[in-house]
């Protein structure tokens, strides 16, 4: 199959927790754009292993090069031994979209002590460990760094405490697009609204009302996807430390419409 078209030709896309969801969504529009993608998976063998390489034949198929890389963004040791993969693989990188997150569903005042420093190592110091890891690379190459972020950040959520380290990051998107500016690296967020992955499966256990939105309220992880891809295009090189919310106006009201409200008994 040949790829849909050029705009990223002799590019190179890390993007993190690219094994499934919104982040294979990612990797996938990134090849459909030229590139050639990594696609970063937690663990090294099972299932984790599995849905990567199967991302990889993917993009494979759109006729570009992938490659499987594992590794816990958590340690800071395993992100340096992934970001000399990617030095070896193509001895550039243009693209790194931080897409991978790991919290539980459950209220704060439930967190377990070790609930909250893996809610810190993975999903801030973590993305942390790979900006550090990534930058030398990217300004080499002009490059773009792209946070996935989600509408927790700004709404309660009663059993989604990776809402406050998406506010975090959303925070760090900013300072470090003043930060890298002057090194030619352009740093953005993408908030995404309610996206119906496995992640959606579990939280509407959590929430009542949620399998009640309407589809058209719903956005998929392609269009998150197209936005990243936007972000990383020359079109976008006046947008800089900006988070970009994609929900389909889910946030834009603060009325509460009839599907949104419980019967009453």
């Amino acid at each position: 199959m040949i790829v849909e078209n050029s705009l990223f030709t002799d590019k190179v896309a890390l993007v993190t927790g690219s094994s499934r969801g919104i982040g294979k969504a990612v990797a996938l529009a990134f090849a459909k754009a030229g590139a050639d993608v990594l696609v970063n998976h937690s663990k090294p063998e099972g299932t984790s292993k599995t849905k990567a390489e199967g991302v990889c034949r993917q993009i494979e198929e759109l006729g570009r090069k992938s490659v499987a890389v594992a590794a816990d963004i958590g340690s800071k040791a395993s992100v340096g031994e992934m970001m000399e993969a990617v030095y070896g693989w193509r001895g550039r990188l243009d693209f790194l979209v931080l897409s991978a997150a790991r919290a539980p569903f459950k209220p704060i005042e439930k967190l377990l002590e070790r609930e909250m420093k893996q809610l810190v190592e993975t999903n801030y110091m973590g993305n942390i460990f790979c900006i550090q890891k990534a930058l030398p690379l990217l300004e080499a190459s002009g490059g773009k760094i792209v946070f996935i972020s989600s509408l927790g950040s700004r709404f309660y959520n009663p059993s989604y405490p990776l809402g406050s380290m998406k506010a975090a990051m959303e925070t760090l998107v900013r300072d470090c697009a003043q930060s890298f500016a002057q090194r030619g690296v352009q740093v953005n967020a993408v908030c995404g609204g309610i996206v119906r992955t496995d992640s959606f499966k579990t939280l509407r256990q959590y929430m009542d009302d949620l399998e009640n939105i309407p589809d058209e309220l719903c956005v998929s992880p392609e269009a998150l996807a197209d936005v990243v891809v936007f972000l990383c295009s020359p079109l976008a090189r006046g947008i800089c430390g900006q988070t970009i919310v994609v929900d389909n106006g889910l946030s834009n009201s603060l009325y509460r419409p009839a599907w949104a409200k419980k019967p009453k008994l």
